[in-house]
Parts: C-alpha cells; sequence; structure tokens
C-alpha cells in the first residue's frame, strides 16, 4: 500500500494560500494591517492615557487618536472626555494561527485584578478568560508591578457578505445597546443594519456584552475595502487549485483497498533504529520550517509520499464518503469530544474502531503537525495515528481509547468513577514515558508544547496515552518560529515561556509537574474556590504555599488531596509525588529534573504501591 503524499500536501498547502487571501480568516495578519478599537471613556480618561494603553507598533499618541475621531473630539485640546466611544487604531494580526488580534503590554498598577484590567482600564475590549489564557499570574496575587498581556480581538471583515468595507471596528456591546444604537454610534445610518447583522452572524446585539465587529473608515473617511484583491484572489485560489490538484494527482493509478487493515505501530515499518520511524522530513509552509530528522535513516517499510522535501510515514489514506458513512454523517450521537481543533467522532472503520477529528481548513499547521509526528514518532503511551483525509475539511483517524480523558476523570464528568491512587502513578508513569521518548530517544528532540490533563487519554486497561500533539515542535527549528506565538493552555505554562517565549524539553517537565498536581488534588490547573467567588487560583500556587510551610507541611497536604480518595490512599505516596511535582515546576528551568528522571521516580513510587 503506497498512499501518495503529494495531493495531500497540495490540497493543504492550496488550503492556507486561499486562507490568507480571505479577509475574514487568520493569516499572518489582513491585508490592511489595520483594526479600530472602540474605548468608551466613562471616567474623563485623557488621550494620552488611552494612547498609552492601546500602544502598540502603531506609534498610537493623542495626535493618532485625533485624526480617527474628528466629528466626536473637536480639537487637540479637548483632552477630558466623558462618555463617549472615540477608535484607537491597531495592528490585526493573527494570533497562535488561531484568531485575529492585537496583544497590548499593561503596566501593572497596586490593587489590580484581571476583571479591573478588562472591564475598568480596557473598557471590556479584552476578556477575564483572554486575559487568563495568555499570562501565568495567579489570579488571586498580581504584583503590583509587571506586565500583563491584553489580547484584544479584531476582524479583517468578509468579502461575501460586503465588498465596500476593509477596516472593521471591534466594538464590545454595553447594556442598552440595540443594534440599530450601535450602527449610530459608529457613525452608520439605519440602512446599515442588515449589513452589520450579516457581518456579526447570530449575535444579539442587545446582549449587552461580548464584542461586534462594525465596517469602520480610516482618518480620511475612507472604507478601505479590498475586495478587488479578495476577487482576484479568489479566481487565483480556484486556477491553482484546479491546477495543483490535476497536476499532483492525475497519476494516481488506484485508490486504496477498502478492506486493507491498518497498520500497526508495533509492525516492523514502524520500528526504525534509534529512535527514527520514516524518512527525515521538511515541511515549509509559509516559511515555517519543520524537520523531523536531519539525516535519514534506513527505513525497510513501504514508501512514502514526497513533495518537496516533505515526506509521510506509513497512514491511510481515507475517503470523505467512507467517514461520513462510518459517522452517520458526523452526527451529533456519533460526537464524543471537541477541542480548539475541532470536534472527533466515534466510528468503525475497517474492523476497527476509530476516533476521526474533524478539523477546518485553517487549521491546516496544526493538521500537517500532527500528521507529521505521529506518521514518525511510535510509543506505546502515545495516541496511535491511523490515517486522515483531506475532501472538504482536515480529518485525522486515530485508535479508539475507550475510557476519554484524565481530566474527565478527575473532575467526574461524564459519571466517570474516581482513579484509585495506583492508578493514577500508573497513568502518570505512562505520560512520562511518553514524554521521554520524544525528549530522548528522537532525533531531533521533540517538544510536545501543550502538556495538559485533558491531553492524556485512558484506555480499557486503564494506561495513559499522550495525544494532541498539534502544537508539537523541535529542537533544530529556528528559534523565530518557536518563539513567535504564545500557544498551549494557561495553569500549564512555564513562566520562561510565557514571560520570554523561550522553549526547551523543560517547559513540558513543568506542565508534566502541574499534571501531578491536579492526580494528587483533582482540581483544574486554574480553578475557582468555589462558585461565590469570581477570581480564580491557581492549583500550581496552592501547592507551592502548602509545600513550603515549615511545620508539618505533610499534614497540610491531607487538605489538599483529592476528596473522591477518602482515606484510601498512602500518605508517604503522595508526599512523593508532591516533591516531584515541586521539584518539576522550580522557575528556574535548569533545575527541573529531565522526563528521565521523572520515569525512574514514578517507576519506584509505583512498584512500592504494588507491593
Amino acid at each position: 500500500m503506497k498512499p501518495k503524499f503529494e495531493c495531500l500536501v497540495l490540497i493543504v498547502l492550496v488550503s492556507i494560500f486561499c486562507a490568507d487571501l480571505a479577509e475574514s480568516k487568520c493569516s499572518k495578519q489582513c491585508d490592511h494591517h489595520l483594526a479600530l478599537a472602540s474605548y468608551y471613556v466613562s471616567d474623563g480618561a485623557d488621550l494620552s492615557f488611552i494612547s498609552t494603553l492601546l500602544q502598540s507598533t502603531l506609534n498610537i499618541n493623542a495626535d493618532t487618536i485625533l485624526t480617527y475621531n474628528k466629528q466626536k473630539i473637536p480639537n487637540k485640546n479637548s483632552t477630558q472626555l466623558q462618555n463617549i466611544t472615540i477608535n484607537v487604531p491597531f495592528p490585526c494580526e493573527c494570533i497562535e494561527d488561531e484568531f485575529l488580534g492585537y496583544i497590548f503590554n499593561y503596566s501593572l498598577q497596586s490593587g489590580d485584578y484581571y476583571k479591573k484590567v478588562a472591564r475598568k482600564w480596557y473598557a471590556n475590549l479584552t476578556t477575564v478568560d483572554l486575559l487568563l489564557k495568555f499570562n501565568t499570574y495567579d489570579p488571586s496575587m498580581l504584583p503590583d508591578y509587571g506586565t500583563l498581556n491584553v489580547p484584544v480581538t479584531c476582524s479583517c471583515g468578509n468579502s461575501e457578505v460586503s465588498e465596500d468595507f476593509g477596516l472593521f471596528i471591534t466594538y464590545p456591546l454595553r447594556a442598552g445597546d440595540t443594534l440599530e444604537s450601535v450602527a449610530a454610534e459608529t457613525g452608520l445610518n439605519t440602512s446599515y443594519t442588515t449589513l452589520l447583522q450579516s457581518c456579526n452572524p447570530g449575535v444579539n446585539f442587545s446582549q449587552g456584552s461580548g464584542v461586534v465587529y462594525i465596517p469602520g473608515k480610516d482618518q480620511n473617511g475612507l472604507a478601505r475595502g479590498v475586495i478587488a484583491g479578495a476577487v482576484i484572489g479568489g479566481v487565483a485560489c480556484f486556477l491553482l487549485f484546479a491546477a495543483f490538484i490535476y497536476l499532483g494527482c492525475r497519476h494516481r493509478k488506484k485508490k486504496l483497498d477498502p478492506e486493507a487493515k491498518f497498520p500497526s505501530a508495533s509492525s516492523k515499518d514502524l520500528s526504525a533504529p534509534n529512535g527514527h520511524h520514516g524518512p527525515g522530513s521538511t515541511l515549509n509552509v509559509k516559511d515555517e520550517e519543520y524537520s523531523t530528522s536531519s539525516t535519514p535513516p534506513a527505513h525497510d517499510g513501504p514508501a512514502s509520499g514526497l513533495y518537496k522535501g516533505i515526506t509521510v510515514g506509513i497512514s491511510v489514506e481515507f475517503s470523505y464518503e467512507e467517514l461520513a458513512t462510518a459517522t452517520d454523517n458526523f452526527s451529533l450521537a456519533n460526537k464524543i469530544g471537541k477541542g480548539g481543533s475541532g470536534s472527533v467522532y466515534y466510528a468503525e472503520l475497517r474492523g476497527e474502531k476509530v476516533a476521526i477529528k474533524k478539523m477546518d481548513m485553517q487549521s491546516s499547521r496544526k493538521f500537517l503537525v500532527e500528521l507529521n509526528v505521529l506518521t514518525h514518532v511510535h510509543h506505546l503511551n502515545m495516541v496511535r495515528l491511523i490515517g486522515y483525509c483531506v475532501e472538504g475539511s482536515l480529518f485525522l483517524v486515530y485508535e479508539y481509547i475507550e475510557n476519554g480523558n484524565l481530566s474527565q476523570h478527575l473532575r467526574g464528568s461524564l459519571g466517570r468513577d474516581p482513579l484509585p491512587w495506583s492508578t493514577r502513578v500508573q497513568i502518570a508513569l505512562d505520560s512520562a514515558r511518553a514524554l521521554e521518548h520524544i525528549h530522548e530517544h528522537t532525533i531531533p528532540v521533540y517538544i510536545h508544547r501543550n502538556i495538559k490533563s485533558a491531553s492524556i487519554l485512558i484506555d480499557k486497561n486503564f494506561h495513559g496515552k499522550v495525544a494532541n500533539f498539534g502544537l508539537t515542535r523541535h529542537t533544530k527549528e529556528k528559534a523565530s518560529l518557536l518563539s513567535s506565538h504564545l500557544v498551549g493552555t494557561f495553569g500549564y505554562m512555564a513562566p520562561e515561556y510565557a514571560q520570554c517565549r523561550d522553549v526547551s524539553p523543560k517547559v513540558d517537565v513543568y506542565a508534566f509537574g502541574v499534571v501531578l498536581y491536579e492526580l494528587i488534588s483533582g482540581k483544574q490547573a486554574v480553578f475557582k474556590p468555589n462558585s461565590s467567588i469570581v477570581e480564580y487560583k491557581s492549583l500550581m500556587t496552592l501547592f507551592e504555599v502548602t509545600l513550603n510551610r515549615p511545620n508539618n507541611p505533610m499534614e497540610d497536604l491531607r487538605k489538599l488531596i483529592d476528596p473522591r480518595l477518602g482515606d484510601d490512599y498512602p500518605l508517604d505516596s503522595v508526599w512523593k509525588v508532591s516533591m516531584l511535582a515541586r521539584e518539576c515546576t522550580l522557575e528556574d528551568p535548569q533545575l527541573r529534573p529531565s522526563m528521565r528522571a521523572v520515569v525512574v521516580a514514578l517507576m519506584i513510587l509505583s512498584s512500592i504501591i504494588d507491593v
């Protein structure tokens, strides 16, 4: 069986090209590079203060803001403003390859907290959830001095809705707003209400919160339309797509045998020496270099597809019809999960239970990364990739893991029974072995970058398997690409990465330490102490305070142990796991243990529990 990878890469690359031409999609930035933030002035702030809050690479000052608000601010001397909205320009860029926005830097002051920053200082242009995602400070203890990352979303518009606008305003909805009042407030007459609703499908303009995107004009009163380029680009995209598919796929001689069995991760074809699995490859997508091996090792399995230096190991290419049939047209009854990259469906394909992840074309980079990693690197404690499909959407087909993910078990969701302590240690050991494999036994070394309890699946024998490799990078990748965007999940990010974008295997070690704290406590990495308290707490900080107490910290540790365990746990074992977690989450990455050392420690603990 020799599935050709040329068509896959061509389709994905063309999808990236097409996505970059569409104004409303997340590419490097909008075609016009610009958006407007609608800032509501409620407490007499002056232009200087607002320009400091919304300072960006555009070097915004009071004079610049004035040029965008000639109808509302009569002259430069009108520095004291009250109960009006003003437009402030800011760059519209792609954040994490997922959404359009810009991350402002805010200098913390004494008494600040996330909700205050979001509502008071940034006038609801951002949210507490976004602040939590892009910062690592303990929500209950923001420092008096420091810098906070403040993400504000934006839009490039949608040429299918309107050909006249290429500049959009990020507008926070307030109590009392209506579709008509928002149109009037942003300088549009009532004839534009249909356009506003079309630009924000499904949004209730009277909901009193959230942001909408309003067609706007620049300082010269121009809408900065970009539709001409989009139409030309759309035609070019179609022609390129047709040409690539024809040239790349016309030599396919036959379809895959629908009765063929899936390749096994334990087969000879997948067992290249020294951690290599298949030929070395280089993936180049919009200046993003991704190499799985610097020197191609020997490979005696089936030949891989090749396109401009891209190679992929063994994986099955499915047709859309086969996947749709197996999932009853991706029905809700077959839907078993949803994440940031897409929805997951249960199916039975060719006699095997599988999980199918359906991703849109904007996730093409994550799709290619995960496909490339999981077809070259294999381990008993890593989820096994079976195949893919690129018709209509992007699909990855995995082995089906019966017992969901670790987060679901620890939180008791879906009626999951509490995991015994011995099982928790075993799952920790399984996950650590998978990370040790990609850190120590592959060339080059891989960094997962998305380790969390939801990324650890649990099989029918209650062993752990690491999944979600879409953010994986390796140490030979260009430093600028590793550090360009903050990715991952708040609560698991190592401080050197969150603050300085430093990436090394030790960021996985840090995240794994947080997972160990989750296994002990059953709590989320960031949690609310109770439903009546708005602010969140950091699980890592909670343990750090407890473990650093001078008087009898072991007894204090009892208060943090998952109550679902009852008294059925060896306190000494829990203490040792907590000490290991503390070592993994040390602020200095050089002082954290390697995953090899973590595996050894957990092996010893597991053997003692078994005895």
